[in-house]
């Protein structure tokens, strides 16, 4: 087990040898420092413990050395002496964030009860924070679902990338649960503790987007009676998730991009800069890189965003997960309603596994919570419950493959079905053939191919 370690910051030498030799002794690993820039130099390139820091130095003062060790680790513990001791001192140290405040001369038993406390301070404080920390990563995916090997995958990337200080951009269609893999994000990053905010883009007018994430002064338009922080100003330490960011305006963008640059912003009508420390986890359900070449999202942005990518499979490409979320949707709502919860009977899971889900997971829990509230008292969840489409549009149902009055050949058949799939695949993409040929797991030549075997015009 690692020695505590203490950092002692005096201008005086003699000072420095009584103090270190005396915490020495006592098994506690010392540096030295004897000035402010100095101190904060060493704790950047060895982190402490603790720190005993002279009030009056050179240069720097030992209240701004104070406060600028605060604002890099709020949890440090920090003993201020002086031999130029007073009340006012005293008080504003403590404001500050001190620790305790020791008087020159002291006696030794003094000074060294106050250090043994501050140590025990320090080591529940570490506890607790990694308490939580382990609290948070235990459940970061408790609401993000999946055994399929897609979702394993996309686990763990978001456990790799948890940790880091890396921009996020999160693609998947709507539905597929990114605001979820963006809390997880959070609550496996050292941020869990800070807040994490949202801006849905696609809700929010133009005109408001700015002052939502950047606040606003007093009498900056019309109806600004009083200023207001934005989300970057609540999410400080934290992090901040922008869905559908390629709905941002222009300006926006703009604004998004010095964040993300400098760390520092404006509110609106304001002239003052702040500061601020958080993390950006984007998401799209569109193609970000496509809206750069047509102009319509900024590309220096779309590179800064794009630093880690996290793609969520769609539903239908994790079909094994339907299951696991259709019993988990169960248990919420039953549980919602005061209930018993209910099971499902098997020909009406088999009717889910069989659809493509295009509203996936969202478009699973509103089927469930449906069932659920239809039922009644039954215990038992059937097909009958769910809506018309899903039941006429499952992905293999036989009663919609009918045959002839003279019958069809099998190549037929399968020529029909063929086609079918390809029209719904380019209808689902507006016609971009690339974006089919990926929705069907094909690539574009070989797509091409067959449109013009099956006669299929693009209009």
């Amino acid at each position: 087990m690692a020695l505590p370690s203490i950092l002692l910051i005096d201008d005086e030498e003699i000072m420095r040898d009584v103090i270190s030799t005396l915490l020495e002794r006592e098994g506690y690993r010392v540096f030295t420092a004897a000035t402010g820039d100095d101190g904060l130099k060493s704790l950047e390139l060895e982190p402490v413990d603790l720190v005993v820091l002279d009030l009056m130095l050179p240069g720097k003062s030992g209240l701004d050395t104070l406060k600028e060790m605060l604002e890099t680790d709020s949890d440090l513990v920090v003993i201020m002496i002086s031999a130029y001791a007073s009340i006012e001192n005293a008080v504003q140290a403590t404001k500050l964030g001190a620790f305790d405040f020791v008087t020159k001369p002291f006696k030794n038993e003094e000074l060294l009860h106050i250090v043994k406390n501050g140590i025990t301070r320090r080591s529940l404080v570490t506890e607790n924070r990694q308490l939580k920390r382990n609290f948070a990563k235990r459940f970061a995916f408790q609401n993000l679902i999946g055994k399929s090997d897609p979702m394993q995958r996309v686990f763990d990337l978001i456990r790799h990338v948890g940790p880091s200080r890396s921009t996020i951009l999160i693609q998947g269609e709507s539905g597929t649960g990114k605001e979820l893999a963006a809390k997880a994000i959070h609550n496996c990053s050292t941020r869990n503790e800070k807040a994490f905010v949202a801006l849905k883009s696609g809700s929010i007018p133009n005109d408001l987007q700015e002052s939502e994430l950047f606040g606003y002064v007093k009498g900056a338009f019309t109806g600004a009676v009083s200023s207001k922080k934005g989300l970057f100003e609540i999410a400080d330490g934290g992090t901040v998730f922008l869905d559908e960011v390629g709905n941002l305006s222009g300006e926006t963008q703009a604004k998004l991009l010095r964040v993300i640059q400098e760390r520092e912003f404006r509110r609106v009508g304001g002239l003052e800069n702040i500061h601020v420390d958080v993390r950006i986890i984007a998401a799209t359900n569109v193609d970000l890189k496509a809206s750069v070449e047509s102009g319509n999202f900024r590309d220096d942005l779309y590179y800064r965003l794009n630093v880690i990518t996290l793609p969520l499979p769609p539903l239908r490409e994790r079909k094994d997960d339907v299951p696991l979320l259709a019993t988990h949707f169960i248990k919420q709502f039953c549980e919602a309603e005061g209930r018993p919860v209910c099971s499902l009977d098997q020909e009406a899971l088999k009717v889910l596994m069989e659809y493509d889900w295009p509203g996936n997971v969202r478009e699973l829990e509103n089927t469930i919570e449906r069932a659920v509230v239809l039922a009644g008292g039954d215990e038992l969840l059937v097909q009958s419950l769910f809506p018309r489409e899903i039941l006429e549009s499952s992905s293999v149902n036989l009663s919609r493959l009918r045959l002839g009055d003279n019958g069809s050949s099998l190549k037929d058949l399968v020529l029909e079905f063929e086609r079918n799939l390809i029209l719904a695949a380019l209808k689902k993409t507006d016609w971009n053939q690339k974006r089919a040929a990926e929705l069907l797991g094909v690539n574009a030549t070989t797509l091409n191919e067959k449109l013009k075997r099956l006669k299929i015009t693009i209009p």
